[in-house]
C-alpha cells in the first residue's frame, strides 16, 4: 500500500473477523527497538476513556477486542504483533489507531525497513505498508482500522510525531501521568550530567543515573518532519459533563516495575523424602502414548480454567476472545478410517465457533507429515479454522516443521500453527511470577501445570537434542576434516538457532522481561541463505555465535561456542560514558562488579584498534588503572566476558551442550549484567529537554 490509501478487509479475505497487525523494523546495530500502542476512538476522534489506550502497561482489553502479543523474531529483526477481534469491538468505536514510539531520545530514522503488515485469522498476509522519511520522529501512526457501514477498512497513515508516546496519546484525548519520582530522578540525572566533570575529578561520589526502567515523555506535541494527518479536535465539554478525569484514572506511560513474589512458606514435611501431592501426577506414565494423552489433557484443561492463559496461547493463532471449551480423543471421519486428533479447541463468540484441531508430541518424537496432512484435510472439509501442533521442537522462520500441501482451490482456508512446550512453559511462568491471573486458585493451577511440564517424566522439556549431526560435525572441526557445503553443518546451525530461541524463552520467563534473538541480517535477506552462510562460517572458523537482546540490559548479550576449544563465551559490550575521566570509569565499573565472579574477563575497547588492556576482575580489583590504554587512545567501551566448558554430549542432560548453554547465559546475566547500568547520557538529555518544556 501507499501512504493515504485504504482498502476494505472483506475484499482481501473472508476470514477477517479476527486480524493480526504486525509492526516491524530492522536495527542495523541490532540494538534499536520501539513500543507499540493502540487507541480506540469514537465518532469525535477521541478515546472514550483512558481505558481505550493500550500499550505495555495496559496490553489486553477486557472484552478481548485488543491484545498486544509482544515481539516475534523474524529473519531480519522482530515484529511486534497485535491481535484484533473486530467482532468484539464496541459499536461506539469507529477508528482503531495503531502506532509505535521510541524512547530515550531515539528516532525512527535510526531504524530501517519500518513497515506494517496485516494478516487474516488463518495467518495469510493481506497487505503491507512500508513507511519512509522517518528521520526526525519518535512516534509514528502506522495505520488505522475504521468502520464503513458493516465492514472494516484499513488506511495506510504514516503520520509522525516528534514528542513520543505522550504527545501522540494526548492528541487523542488521553491524560498522561508519569510517576513524579521518576521524573525527578531523570531531572537529577540531567543536572548531574552537567556537573559530572567536577564530581568525577574529586571522585567524591558516583555519578547519579536513572533507574533504567522508566520512560520520560514530553507532554507537548511538536510538528514532525513527516506530513502529518491532522487528528480531529476534541469537542467542547458539554454542560454537566465532568470537566476532567481524575488523576487516578490516567494511564502511566512509565513502564511497570515487576516485583517478584516472596519466598514460599516453609514446608511442613518431616524430611525431604516427603513429596507433596500433585494435581497432575507423572509417576504412572509408561509410554510415549501415555505422555501425549496426559500432556494434551493437562494443557487443554488448564487453558479453559485459566482464561488469561488460554487467551494468551490462542490469540497468537488468530482465535477470537470468547467462551472456550476443549476436548481430547475426538473421533472424526476420514475416508475408511476415522482419525483421532489429540485434542480440539473450540471458542464461541457472538454465536460463531472457532475450531482448531490439536496434534501433540512429547519427548523427541517428531511430527508426522501424514497425520498433520489428514487433520488439515478434515479441518478444510468441516469448516474448521486451524490445526495446532505442539511438540518439543522449535519452528524456524521460513522453515516449517511439517511439509503439508494446501489445496488453494478450496474456498475455506485452514491455518497451521506450531507451539513448542518451551513456549507453553514460558507463558505460564510469566503469568505466575510476573503478571498474575486474578486469584490464588488459578495461580495454583498454573503452578501445577508448570511443575508437570518441568518433570523429567512428562516428556515436555522443550528442545533437548542437537541432533545426529552434532557429534560428526564437532569431530570434523576438531580434526579439520569438515568441508564447506556439508549438510550436517547446516543441521547444526538450524538446531543452534532453535536452542537460542528456547534460551530466550527461559531467561525471559525467569526475569519477566522481553528476551529475543538479535539478527543483523540485511533487509529482505532470505533466512535459508543466511543459515547456509553461517554453516560455511562454522566449517571455516569452528564457532557458533548468537546475540540476545534483553530488555533493560546495557547492550546485546553475546553467546559463542568454540567447538575447537570446547569453550562457551558469554559477553556484553557497554559503551564508555560521554563525560568524565577514564580512570573514574574504570573505578566505577570495578565497584559495580563487586559481586561478580572473580574470573570475569574485562577488556577495554579502544578506537582504531582490535583490543585494549584486559584482565580478570580478581586482578583488576586492586588496580583498576590497569584497564587504561597507554597514550591518548580514546576508550569506546568495555567488554565483559565469562568462559566455561561446553557439555560433552549433544543433549539436555547435566553433561550436555544444551544445558551448558542455558546455564552459561543465565549465570552471566544474573551474576554480571544485573549489576550494570543502562546507558544514561541519551536518557539524561531527553529528561533535560522534558524539564525545559515544562
Amino acid at each position: 500500500m501507499t501512504k493515504g490509501s485504504n482498502v476494505a478487509l472483506p475484499a482481501l479475505s473472508e476470514d477477517v473477523g479476527t486480524v493480526i497487525v504486525s509492526l516491524g523494523w530492522v536495527s542495523p546495530t541490532g540494538e534499536g527497538d520501539a513500543d507499540v500502542s493502540v487507541l480506540l476512538l469514537d465518532a469525535n476522534g477521541k478515546v472514550r476513556s483512558d481505558g481505550d489506550f493500550y500499550f505495555y502497561n495496559n496490553p489486553v482489553a477486557p472484552d478481548g477486542s485488543v491484545q498486544l502479543l509482544g515481539k516475534t523474531p523474524t529473519e531480519d529483526g522482530n515484529e511486534d504483533r497485535i491481535c484484533f477481534d473486530l467482532t468484539a469491538v464496541p459499536p461506539q468505536v469507529e477508528r482503531i489507531v495503531v502506532a509505535a514510539s521510541r524512547y530515550g531520545g531515539a528516532r525512527f530514522g535510526e531504524l530501517e525497513n519500518v513497515r506494517v503488515r496485516l494478516a487474516d485469522a488463518a495467518g495469510e498476509s493481506l497487505l503491507r505498508f512500508a513507511i519512509a522519511d522517518v528521520d526526525a520522529v519518535s512516534a509514528i501512526i502506522f495505520g488505522e482500522l475504521y468502520r464503513r457501514g458493516e465492514e472494516w477498512k484499513f488506511r495506510a497513515v504514516g503520520q509522525g510525531y516528534d514528542s513520543g508516546l505522550a504527545g501522540l496519546a494526548t492528541d487523542f484525548g488521553v491524560d498522561i501521568e508519569d510517576d513524579a519520582a521518576e521524573v525527578e530522578a531523570e531531572a537529577a540525572s540531567a543536572v548531574e550530567a552537567e556537573a559530572a566533570s567536577a564530581v568525577e575529578a574529586v571522585e567524591a561520589a558516583d555519578p547519579v543515573s536513572g533507574d533504567g526502567q522508566s520512560e520520560t515523555v514530553a507532554p507537548a506535541t511538536t510538528a514532525a518532519t513527516l506530513e502529518a494527518v491532522p487528528a480531529p479536535r476534541r469537542p467542547d465539554v458539554a454542560e454537566g459533563e465532568p470537566a476532567k478525569r481524575t488523576a487516578a484514572a490516567r494511564p502511566r506511560t512509565a513502564k511497570k516495575k515487576v516485583t517478584l513474589p516472596s519466598a514460599p512458606p516453609k514446608s511442613l514435611a518431616e524430611n525431604d523424602s516427603w513429596k507433596p501431592a500433585r494435581l497432575f501426577p507423572v509417576s504412572a506414565l509408561k509410554s510415549d502414548r501415555d505422555r501425549e494423552m496426559r500432556a494434551t489433557s493437562v494443557l487443554l484443561s488448564v487453558m479453559t480454567q485459566v482464561p488469561r492463559f488460554g487467551r494468551r496461547l490462542t490469540a497468537a493463532f488468530g482465535a477470537p476472545s470468547g467462551r472456550m471449551e476443549t476436548f481430547t480423543e475426538v473421533s472424526l471421519p476420514h475416508g475408511d478410517t476415522p482419525r483421532r486428533p489429540d485434542g480440539v479447541i473450540r471458542i464461541e463468540r457472538a454465536g460463531k465457533l472457532w475450531t482448531a484441531l490439536v496434534e501433540t508430541k512429547t519427548n523427541g518424537n517428531a511430527l508426522k507429515a501424514d497425520q498433520v496432512q489428514a487433520y488439515m484435510d478434515i479441518a478444510a472439509r468441516r469448516g474448521y479454522e486451524a490445526v495446532i501442533t505442539v511438540s518439543n521442537d522449535v519452528a524456524l522462520e521460513g522453515s516449517p516443521l511439517v511439509d503439508v500441501k494446501i489445496d488453494r482451490r478450496r474456498k475455506h482456508k485452514v491455518a497451521i500453527w506450531h507451539l513448542s512446550w518451551a513456549e507453553v512453559a514460558h507463558q505460564a511462568q510469566l503469568l505466575i511470577q510476573h503478571e498474575g491471573v486474578g486469584n490464588a486458585a488459578r495461580t495454583w493451577l498454573l503452578q501445577e501445570l508448570l511443575h508437570y511440564l518441568q518433570h523429567e517424566n512428562s516428556g515436555c522439556h522443550g528442545f533437548q537434542s542437537m541432533g545426529s549431526a552434532w557429534v560428526p560435525v564437532r569431530n570434523g572441526i576438531s580434526d579439520e576434516t569438515l568441508c564447506q557445503g556439508d549438510p550436517r553443518a547446516l543441521e547444526v546451525v538450524e538446531n543452534w538457532e532453535r536452542l537460542i530461541r528456547q534460551v530466550c524463552l527461559r531467561l525471559g520467563g525467569d526475569l519477566g522481561l522481553k528476551v529475543l534473538p538479535a539478527q543483523r541480517a540485511r533487509r529482505g535477506a532470505d533466512p535459508g541463505a543466511r543459515r547456509i552462510q553461517q554453516a560455511d562460517q562454522l566449517c571455516h572458523e569452528g564457532r557458533l555465535q548468537a546475540e540476545l537482546r534483553v530488555e533493560q540490559a546495557p547492550g546485546l548479550l553475546t553467546i559463542g561456542a568454540d567447538l575447537r576449544t570446547g569453550k562457551l563465551r558469554t559477553s556484553v559490550e557497554i559503551p564508555a560514558p560521554e563525560q568524565g575521566y577514564p580512570l573514574t570509569w574504570a573505578k566505577r565499573l570495578v565497584r559495580r562488579l563487586a559481586e561478580a565472579p572473580a574470573d570475569l574477563h574485562v577488556e577495554t575497547l579502544v578506537e582504531g584498534a582490535t583490543g585494549g588492556p584486559r584482565g580478570t576482575l580478581e586482578r583488576l580489583r586492586p588496580e583498576p588503572a590497569d584497564l587504561l590504554p597507554k597514550g591518548a587512545t580514546r576508550i569506546t567501551g568495555f567488554r565483559l566476558s565469562l568462559f566455561k566448558g561446553m557439555g560433552s554430549t549433544r543433549g539436555n542432560a547435566e553433561s550436555g551442550f544444551i544445558r551448558s548453554v542455558d546455564d552459561a547465559v543465565h549465570r552471566f546475566y544474573t551474576s554480571v549484567v544485573v549489576h550494570l547500568d543502562r546507558p544514561a547520557p541519551r536518557r539524561a538529555a531527553a529528561a533535560k529537554e522534558t524539564v525545559g518544556a515544562r
